[in-house]
């Protein structure tokens, strides 16, 4: 993804320590001006037990506000610094966990809702962390999703070709993921999508998806 939407899944270096430094200024304006009120609209509702995958620096925290508790699991051990910070403020009480999206160490159907914001271009196997999303999950739990996907025609095909500069630059990042066809293979039904672009046409990490699924019954 851009810089304004991506962060990194590797560890340690001074290039990704750099990158958590800078992240929450980069993203600051698309926050403002898309990204919060969407995640207004997914998160604020949200009670129960809630697990945020890949939770960065903190973004959704302040909108979990009808959860009960929240698990905020976050591997890069800058960006969890970073997001240790903001936990005193967080409106509900927060357990802060390095868990890999593709290994969470959580029981079986132990969440009521499982949260991935702008973090599953990064992951090494979506479809592992995915399949861990649902395995968490309690019956009638949700899946969110907020994320940058893959274009059609000469965008995705672009997509394709520019990936492999693209992660260099913004660590760990897929422009051209599927990631509807990744839910769905990991055993949801999407029950509300929608696919926006809030980005100019030369940024290549277009469209966004927010989706809401339910496991497969």
């Amino acid at each position: 993804m851009s810089a304004a939407s991506s962060r990194p899944r590797s560890r340690g270096t001074a290039e990704h320590r750099l990158f958590a430094a800078l992240y929450d200024r980069m993203t600051g304006p698309l926050e403002r001006a898309v990204l919060g009120e969407r995640r207004v609209g997914l998160l604020a509702d949200l009670a129960g037990e809630v697990l945020d995958v890949g939770a960065g620096t903190g973004a959704n925290l302040p909108h979990l506000r009808s959860a009960s508790r929240v698990v905020a699991a976050e591997p890069d051990p800058a960006m969890r610094r970073r997001l240790a910070a903001k936990l005193a403020a967080a409106p509900v009480p927060v357990e802060l966990t390095g868990d890999a999206a593709e290994a969470l160490h959580q029981p079986d159907a132990s969440f009521d809702a499982v949260v991935f914001t702008c973090v599953l271009c990064t992951v090494t196997d979506p479809d592992r962390a995915l399949a861990e999303a649902r395995r968490v999950l309690r019956p009638g739990g949700r899946l969110i999703i907020l994320e940058h996907v893959r274009g059609s025609g000469n965008l995705a095909r672009w997509q394709d070709r520019l990936t492999p500069l693209w992660s260099r630059l913004n660590p760990g990042c897929h422009l051209g993921r599927d990631t509807a066809a990744a839910v769905e293979r990991a055993g949801f039904t999407i029950e509300r999508s929608e696919l926006f672009d809030p980005f100019p046409r030369w940024v290549p990490a277009r469209p966004m998806l927010q989706a809401i699924a339910a496991p497969t019954t």
